[in-house]
């Protein structure tokens, strides 16, 4: 029975982790929290989404998007926003909710959270194949590169980077939005 559990939390623990990188990290406090908390929370929810908004930036420098690719990068940035911002809010709700769920709506919570990833994931998806498709063979490169973790070509010295020298791992950590 312990193999069991361990075989069904383990997953859903990596998963979570997945999921959110600093979502997780958020601590909320009680509802009958006072103002000073939401402003808390606010604060919060704006260190975040500087994080998304520094991450498109990155990307948007790396990759060298022209004019001409930019109604493509555009899509893929809103959809990196507003994949951050659904997931902000579905875990801020969730731990909002968490000390008074029993085990099974705990675990219907976390199959909520990975529907909702796996479903921001294929939007990303798309928006992504989307902007590859306008992009140059060089771009190509360099967006290959970030999504595989992998140093470019011509910069061998620089392990784990990109070719802004940013660590690939953040660029790509991007994708889950």
């Amino acid at each position: 029975m312990k193999n069991m559990l361990r075989s069904v939390i383990a997953p859903t623990a990596l998963a979570l982790a997945i999921l959110s990188g600093s979502a997780l990290a958020q601590t909320t406090a009680p509802a009958s929290a006072s103002s000073s908390s939401s402003t808390g929370m606010s604060r919060h929810a704006q260190k975040r989404a500087d994080v998304v908004e520094q991450r498109i930036a990155d990307l948007h420098s790396q990759l060298m998007i022209t004019d001409q690719q930019s109604k493509q990068w555009d899509a893929f940035a809103q959809t990196m926003r507003d994949n951050a911002k659904k997931t902000g809010h579905s875990f801020h709700d969730r731990s909002q909710k968490l000390a008074t769920m029993n085990a099974d709506e705990a675990m219907k919570s976390y199959a909520a959270l990975a529907q909702q990833h796996a479903e921001n994931m294929q939007k990303l998806s798309s928006a992504m194949s989307d902007l590859y498709a306008v992009l140059s063979p060089e771009q190509k490169e360099t967006a290959d590169t970030l999504y595989r973790n992998q140093t470019p070509k011509h910069h061998h010295g620089q392990h784990g980077h990109g070719k802004s020298g940013a660590p690939a791992s953040a660029s790509s950590s991007a994708t889950s939005g």
